[in-house]
């Protein structure tokens, strides 16, 4: 018997191949999290419009802390702004951290964005001083910072742990941020949103097959 080329290519195609899939997986789903993303703003956007043309204080829904109804805020919170400019300060932050964490794919973001919102809330209801009403993207901030950072601890792909220096670096004075250095400032948001995110990154992390036991 002889060997003699059949003209198919191996299974998985050349690594040439490999390479061009990941390089277009890789660019659809920038695009996706660029739009998702940019919608995610701009709804902030419009219902701090909303709520500065239209009688009444949304921000009157947001977390308060203690009271069994303000779990209600704890949902909708992130999307309530004390103002324009407090929006426009969360606007670039998000923008930027919320597509690098919404890169792995919408599933994963929505499910990472719901942890995030869910632990920083009830961060917030616990440990917040009962009198103030809690509102604002900051906690999601937080914990988009805290899942980007994580995700390449816990997935070792090597875009991921290289996008987790860089936003380290970058970002790495947001820290501050969760210690009570300023009045009106919720420094819980950002304390259990950041916790959130890293929690988050553990529990959407990429799944590795089970060696078999020999």
């Amino acid at each position: 018997m002889s060997d003699y080329p059949t003209g198919l290519t191996p299974r998985g195609g050349s690594s040439g191949e490999r390479f061009r899939r990941s390089a277009g997986s890789l660019a659809v789903g920038a695009l996706g999290a660029a739009v998702l993303v940019v919608l995610l703003v701009t709804g902030m956007w419009a219902i701090e419009v909303a709520d500065y043309v239209f009688p009444g204080e949304f921000d009157a829904y947001g977390i308060r802390a203690g009271d069994v109804d303000g779990l209600a805020g704890i949902p909708v919170a992130p999307f309530l702004h004390d103002g324009f400019g407090h929006l426009m300060a969360n606007s670039l932050p998000l923008l930027i951290l919320g597509f690098l964490a919404a890169l792995r794919g919408l599933g994963r973001f929505l499910a990472a964005s719901a942890i995030i919102i869910l632990v920083s809330g009830l961060g917030v209801w616990l440990t917040s001083d009962p009198a103030y009403v809690t509102v604002g993207a900051s906690g999601l901030v937080f914990g988009y910072f805290g899942l980007v950072v994580a995700r390449g601890l816990f997935d070792r792909r090597a875009l991921d742990i290289v996008i987790g220096i860089g936003v380290a670096l970058a970002y790495y004075s947001i820290i501050w941020g969760v210690l009570p250095t300023e009045e009106g400032v919720s420094w819980q948001g950002h304390l259990f949103g950041l916790i959130g995110g890293v929690l988050a990154a553990w529990i959407v992390r990429r799944r590795r097959p089970a060696l078999p036991a020999y």
